[in-house]
């Protein structure tokens, strides 16, 4: 009886830990699909997104997302600006076009 609850234990733990691994492994492939849509020239790379944004904008990168809507890529970049604001700048992958703005006093942060 013993070894079956060790067992148990043992699986329990398992599926326990890839459920926790499973999204990190989840977002690593969609960093790969898009390495490869990229090369493939299916999407803009992500490089070029954000020397534009630093070309229009002043801030620090604090976050970028990678969102798939509608069968639609888009990167969501969060960025801080000089006076402590958070913008949230989308653009479409596929076009490299800004396509949406969030966030307060963005015109505190045009170049």
């Amino acid at each position: 009886m013993g070894a079956m609850k060790t067992s148990i234990k043992v699986l329990s733990c398992t599926f326990a830990l890839l459920l926790a691994l499973w999204p990190a492994a989840r977002a690593d492939d969609d960093w790969r699909s898009l390495h490869d849509d990229v090369r493939a020239g299916r999407l803009v790379s992500l490089g070029s997104v954000l020397d534009w944004l630093e070309q229009h904008y002043v801030g620090n990168v604090i976050e970028v997302e990678l969102d798939r809507d509608d069968g639609k890529v888009y990167y969501e970049i969060e960025m801080v600006g000089p006076q402590g604001q958070v913008v949230e700048f989308e653009f479409d992958a596929a076009t490299g076009e800004l396509v949406g703005i969030e966030g307060v006093n963005i015109n505190g942060m045009k170049r």
